[in-house]
């Protein structure tokens, strides 16, 4: 009888490859990346499938065939953007909010808004993700790792007298 235990090196080859994709995983806005991809999947099917259920057979095809091509792979390609390019994660995650919202109209509802909701969970998702360590990255609006400053006096006048007294500016 053989032992059902895996041998030592492919136990510990695993747990580094374990180790190494939650590492990965959690310095990018992984679960966003995963929830817009996922929402592109419906949004591309459905207008081109034929459902039936028993005897019923539903077909949405119609001219929201290309508009859902479109809006499916550019949730593709926002959601790994999302993955490998987390410096851009406001754009692609507003960008997964628009293109989400475009699709109720233009893609069969969204397909059946099965596509929206994700989309629009992930792209709140990447929206809200911040780097582990609670730091801003580099293409962040508001870096976080600099003190706010006070202006200096460098000299500059912008009025030549103080303003009347009683006025609005009057100190």
């Amino acid at each position: 009888m053989r032992n059902p235990t895996m041998p030592a090196e492919w136990r510990e080859a695993l747990s580094r490859t374990k180790h190494g994709f939650r590492t990965w995983r959690d310095t990018r806005p992984f679960w966003a990346g995963l929830i817009t991809l996922s929402a592109s999947l419906p949004i591309m099917y459905f207008p081109y499938a034929h459902l039936s259920w028993g005897s019923v057979t539903l077909a949405l095809s119609s001219t929201a065939g290309a508009a859902s091509l479109v809006i499916g792979i550019l949730l593709v390609v926002l959601g790994l953007l999302l993955w490998f390019q987390q410096n851009a994660r406001l754009f692609a995650g507003i960008a997964a909010i628009l293109m989400s919202l475009i699709a109720l109209p233009l893609a069969n509802f969204g397909g059946l808004l099965l596509g929206t909701l994700p989309g629009l969970i992930g792209g709140s998702l990447a929206c809200a993700w911040m780097a582990p360590d609670g730091t801003s990255l580099p293409g962040d609006p508001v870096d976080a790792s600099h003190e706010p400053t006070t202006a200096q006096n460098d000299g500059l006048t912008l009025f030549s007298a103080p303003p009347a007294e009683g006025g609005p500016h009057a100190q």
